[in-house]
């Protein structure tokens, strides 16, 4: 049996069906029906936020969030992070400036992003990559003092807490996606989080085609989730704890093994209550890292080198030089995590990649 990097989470069988009866009694399927106006209302209520908005999948959360504060121009974001961050970027018509990351986090680097900002410069995209926050404090300060707007890729970061609330507090705008390999989803999905009530408006408009009822508003996509999909959302989400308190076990098995060892594993922010999305190691090289790869995958173990290459390398993304992002992401892998992997097959992966990386 194979031990992928991860395995989407299914909740009890029952459940679901409990909700999908719902489905069949209205006949409702999408067009914010009365599941996901309830799937809403828990998400704003489990993050402390005024408004979440459902979408069909985390991309177009982003170009979502891109046209609502109506940018313009470039946009500072990092090239460590999913290829979907810098396309949504150019698909809304703007240019990605690409910044280096901080060593310890990897996110975004604050310095960097001063040192970047021209007369073009609209906005900043930080990531919040593995789950570990931007150094929102630091951005905040920077995009006050230069007139910037901030939204958040929040993709990885369901549950996280920084400064004991919400990483997708911060920001104008946050986005997450709710794909089959999040900590949480829906199948596909995602969500786009502000507290500012005029975007708020702008985003209903534009995720509905940009009207209501029979009027229509403004120009707009079809960026609804289905019934289908929040029903799922709603039978996960009871369990969201549990499963991150699962992933947090499994995360401390493998840290008992490699801490010790020439593997470098990336530090959150200190006041950070972490989520356990992803399980992040950094080898000495590239070399080891394939070695050890090829090693797991005998054993029918795969990993997956998140996030590889730099997107910063890449020709159509506006190329430029970010070394620290680029040795990273030649030196990064993340192991297999979900709540049903045994403590022994985590055992067993430790052991081989401890072999020859002490």
């Amino acid at each position: 049996m194979n031990i992928n990097v991860t395995q989407s989470f299914l909740p009890n069988f029952s459940v679901y069906q409990r909700y999908l009866k719902k489905i069949w009694k209205t006949h409702t399927l999408t067009n914010q029906g009365p599941l996901s106006l309830l799937l809403e209302k828990k998400l704003r209520k489990y993050f402390g936020v005024k408004h979440v908005f459902l979408t069909s999948n985390g991309t177009i959360a982003l170009q979502i969030a891109i046209r609502a504060l109506d940018l313009h121009g470039e946009i500072i974001t990092t090239p460590f992070t999913y290829v979907a961050t810098a396309t949504s970027i150019v698909w809304e018509h703007c240019k990605p400036v690409f910044v280096d990351i901080d060593r310890e986090t990897l996110t975004i680097d604050p310095k960097g992003i001063e040192n970047a900002i021209t007369k073009k410069t609209c906005a900043v995209m930080g990531v919040h990559v593995y789950g570990f926050p931007c150094d929102v404090t630091a951005i905040e300060k920077i995009a006050k003092k230069n007139r910037l707007k901030v939204i958040y890729d929040a993709a990885h970061a369901f549950g996280t807490l920084y400064k004991n609330k919400s990483v997708l507090s911060y920001g104008d705008i946050s986005t997450l996606s709710f794909h089959a390999t999040k900590l949480f989803h829906t199948g596909e999905g995602g969500a786009i989080i502000t507290n500012d009530d005029t975007l708020a408006e702008k985003i209903s408009l534009y995720r509905s085609f940009g009207h209501v009822g029979d009027t229509y508003y403004t120009f707009g996509i079809n960026g609804k989730l289905s019934e289908l999909h929040a029903a799922m959302g709603l039978s996960i989400l009871p369990g969201i704890s549990v499963i991150m308190k699962k992933r947090k076990q499994i995360s401390r098995t493998y840290d008992s093994f490699l801490q010790n060892t020439s593997l470098v594993l990336p530090r959150p922010l200190q006041t950070t209550i972490r989520n356990y999305a992803y399980y992040p190691v950094v080898f000495p090289t590239e070399q080891l890292l394939l070695k050890t790869i090829n090693r797991l995958h005998k054993h029918r173990i795969f990993p997956r080198r998140y996030f590889y290459p730099s997107l910063n390398t890449l020709s159509y993304l506006n190329p430029s030089s970010c070394p620290i992002s680029e040795s990273t992401a030649s030196r990064v892998v993340c192991l297999p995590l979900y709540p049903e992997l045994s403590k022994s097959s985590v055992t067993h992966i430790a052991s081989l990649m401890t072999s020859g990386n002490t």
